[in-house]
């Protein structure tokens, strides 16, 4: 008896301080109900990467479309175009990861910094702006200003830099110099707020002890800020790593890749989904299409573990 009061009292402890929390609770159960809607529901779908699925026939029932197994997995592999689409989303991927993951950290640090509170406001506002602006959009101002009468092609013309205007939107070989900066300019603040949270959570006692020892700023940054946030940079760089084939940290692959590619640069900018999203809805073929799609969420989940599981042997920190 004296256990069941002891639950009771705990139950109901438990429901007033849920109701207390109510507002946040609603938050936080309308993530949840638009994870399992778009996220885990659909996921039933991916069964048709498993048969030849047609429309007519549906995914399940007595009429369904017939199993084939691992049909289409074995045929991405096999097919011409599996070795440059492969390359293509592990280079800009790797590429981006490379150039865009070490600045919101360097940024985060230096913003740190500034001592004029109305400044790091402006800044950090003025910075993490372009990350509410549409691919759509950044693509269609891109090729206004890196056309061949854009303004970038005007200002190296009237400099007596080149000759001819450069061909920045059909070269291939300016292709991943274009997706790497606007990823870059367009992302960079948002991260930076991850990171300015996590330094926002140093002890200041560390920065007075370290004045009395007589360190510099850059002292100060090297070895107190930087370590503080060393865990929130290894979860972030693990959660990159994970989507590595999808675009890393900045940036997305697909949209860069279908609003900047051309027939021009094909040769670079076709990848993996843009694959998908041709083979899928322009011929029709669904299961081809989700078993490729599939074969890349797969690849991501490994992705994740392999690269928590060495975080945790090197460093200590891990994901989970």
């Amino acid at each position: 008896m004296k256990g069941e009061s002891k639950a009771k009292q705990y139950r109901k402890s438990v429901w007033c301080e849920f109701w207390k929390q109510r507002s946040l609770q609603i938050f936080v159960l309308a993530g949840i109900v638009y994870i399992l809607i778009f996220n885990y529901i659909p996921m039933f779908g991916l069964v048709i990467g498993f048969k030849d699925y047609k429309i007519t026939s549906g995914i399940a029932g007595m009429i369904s479309s017939p199993w084939v197994g691992f049909k289409h997995f074995t045929e991405f592999f096999t097919d011409y175009k599996f070795v440059e689409l492969m390359r293509n989303t592990l280079v800009l991927s790797i590429l981006k990861l490379i150039c865009s993951f070490p600045i919101p950290i360097i940024f985060a640090i230096m913003l740190n910094e500034v001592r004029h509170e109305g400044a790091k406001k402006f800044i950090q506002t003025i910075s993490y702006l372009p990350y509410f602006i549409s691919w759509v959009i950044v693509a269609g101002l891109l090729r206004i200003i890196a056309s061949d009468s854009g303004i970038i092609n005007d200002i190296l013309l009237s400099a007596g830099l080149i000759a001819t205007p450069l061909e920045f939107l059909t070269s291939p070989k300016f292709f991943y110099g274009m997706c790497i900066l606007t990823a870059i300019w367009k992302d960079t603040g948002w991260w930076t707020i991850i990171f300015l949270a996590a330094i926002t959570g140093v002890d200041p006692t560390m920065y007075e002890a370290a004045s009395i020892d007589g360190a510099t700023r850059i002292q100060k940054m090297k070895y107190i800020t930087f370590p503080s946030i060393s865990g929130t940079v290894t979860v972030v760089l693990i959660l990159a790593l994970g989507n590595l084939l999808g675009g890393g940290l900045s940036g997305s692959n697909f949209e860069q890749s279908y609003l900047l590619g051309n027939a021009g640069n094909r040769e670079v900018a076709d990848i993996i989904q843009t694959y998908v999203m041709r083979i899928g809805l322009s011929q029709g073929r669904y299961s081809y299409a989700t078993a490729v799609g599939m074969l890349q969420s797969v690849i991501s989940v490994m992705l994740v573990y392999s690269s928590n599981f060495i975080s945790k042997k090197i460093s200590g920190d891990g994901l989970f």
